[in-house]
């Protein structure tokens, strides 16, 4: 197994990681010996490899929840991995059943296709398939609670993604707001500016013509004056 990336998230997460890698090895091992085993030695392998199954699916659920820790730019490359480690995982939990379900290995020569045959011998056997059955369905049914636990988790995870981007986006839309309202501000006072300096100009304006009025009258009384 490779090494964990240097971009493995937080410390825990790469611990976790880590300890993965050490346990996909140990099962990888474990399922590839017990095709080569009957009887009790093939029960106990299988047994061991149930217990590393299930340590690595509760390593999984632990990097799960840690991944909610993990910098949002480091994600993507972590979710792809971690998807991978599932798939691994998942690989693994089939091989097993499929080892599991070779009867006639786990049992030797005591394994008959028909309960019936060989006489008392026999109820050994339909005793261990119905355990074997009922081992079965309990994995399966845990299959599906971890399965729904995965999901719930993954939909918090990306709901707190979305609840961050909203609230990034929230404070976006109040900066726009209060720049808008200053800019209304500037706006207002330069309306204000431009309406004093109209006034300013239309009195000049009528000062400026009072004032030639009067020069002109001045003038005319004037002339006037002298051609008296």
């Amino acid at each position: 197994m490779a090494n964990p990336p240097a971009d493995a998230g937080t410390d825990l997460f790469a611990s976790y990681e880590a300890e993965l890698h050490l346990l996909q090895a140990d099962l990888s091992q474990k399922l590839d010996t017990i095709p080569t085993l009957q009887g009790e030695p093939r029960k106990a392998a299988l047994a061991q490899a149930d217990r590393a199954l299930d340590e690595a699916k509760e390593l999984l659920d632990s990097m799960r929840l840690e991944k909610q820790n993990i910098p949002q730019a480091q994600k993507v490359k972590v979710n792809q991995r971690f998807r991978n480690y599932e798939s691994d995982v998942d690989g693994a939990k089939r091989k097993l059943a499929g080892l599991r379900d070779d009867r006639s290995a786990l049992f030797g020569k005591r394994y008959r296709d028909s309960p019936h045959e060989g006489g008392g011998g026999d109820e050994q056997v339909e005793q261990r398939q119905q355990l074997l059955s009922g081992t079965d369905r309990l994995e399966r049914s845990s299959g599906r609670l971890r399965e729904s636990q995965r999901i719930a988790l993954e939909t918090e995870d990306i709901g707190r993604d979305t609840l961050a981007d909203l609230g990034r986006q929230r404070e976006t839309i109040e900066h726009t707001r209060g720049t808008l309202l200053e800019s209304e501000g500037y706006t207002d006072r330069s309306n204000k500016t431009l309406k004093g300096m109209a006034r300013r100009m239309a009195t000049n304006k009528i000062v400026t013509v009072a004032i030639i009025t009067v020069l002109v009258i001045l003038i005319i009384a004037v002339i006037v004056s002298k051609f008296r």
